[in-house]
């Protein structure tokens, strides 16, 4: 017998009701990214590929109770529309589209809804609008990058290139993107350019520490998610007008 699907999209209509009316579903996973520039060495792809790696293996280690459901791709990266091939949407749009996908699937039943967030360009939209996102939904719902459960002692301890907290963790496209990236897709690691660039910092990442990097992420995001469900870590509504 197969064990009940994690991705919201591979469901049909009944068997998400079924599973919704049951009881069974208790939080959803809304993974949010960018598509852009990596360095020379890095596929575009990088920050959803590896949004969406986090996401699926906590939903897997919550199975049956998560849901990952994957709405949009593409995050808030005009810092670098510079390289092209970037694809980038206005901040207004970004948190449109993300308000839009939350009323969905807070209409379609989750109490816990986790935004997950693996592109450093969506944090300070998000932040300072969260308190209005609380206010409109009356659910517990959380905003958190995936690499905020890592601390400066992990830094210290599996990065060689530095350890600032976020220049060095997460970076962008260095030693500790790159490490995630060997050890979850490494095809998306072009070697040749990899070691052939002014930033040398990839290339002294490996698939060894980037997998102890995930490992530890999964993890925790997981403790964070359960603590959700359990009641245990919840999002207050803040105050309305008097």
């Amino acid at each position: 017998m197969s064990e009940p699907e994690v991705f919201l999209r591979k469901l049909t209509r009944r068997e998400f009701r079924e599973r919704m009316q049951g009881g069974e579903l208790k939080a959803c996973i809304l993974p949010v990214a960018a598509i852009e520039q990596h360095l020379e060495h890095l596929a575009m792809e990088h920050d959803w590929r590896s949004v969406c790696q986090v996401a699926d293996s906590v939903a897997g280690r919550l199975r049956p109770h998560v849901l990952v459901a994957e709405g949009v791709m593409a995050g808030i990266s005009e810092h670098h529309m510079r390289h092209p091939g970037t694809l980038s949407l206005q901040p207004g749009t970004f948190l449109a589209v993300l308000a839009d996908l939350i009323d969905s699937v807070v209409r379609a039943g989750f109490k816990n809804v986790l935004v997950l967030n693996g592109h450093g360009g969506n944090m300070a939209a998000c932040h300072a609008t969260w308190d209005q996102f609380l206010r409109r939904y009356p659910v517990n719902l959380q905003f958190v990058s995936y690499w905020d459960v890592l601390t400066e002692s992990d830094a210290k301890e599996l990065l060689k290139s530095g350890h600032r907290l976020p220049d060095d963790l997460p970076g962008h496209a260095q030693e500790f993107e790159t490490g995630i990236a060997l050890a979850a897709f490494p095809e998306n690691v072009r070697e040749e350019t990899r070691t052939d660039q002014p930033d040398s910092s990839p290339s002294v990442a490996t698939a060894q520490r980037g997998q102890v990097f995930l490992e530890r992420i999964v993890e925790r995001v997981t403790n964070y998610l359960g603590e959700m469900i359990e009641g245990k870590r919840v999002a207050r509504t803040p105050p309305f007008f008097p």
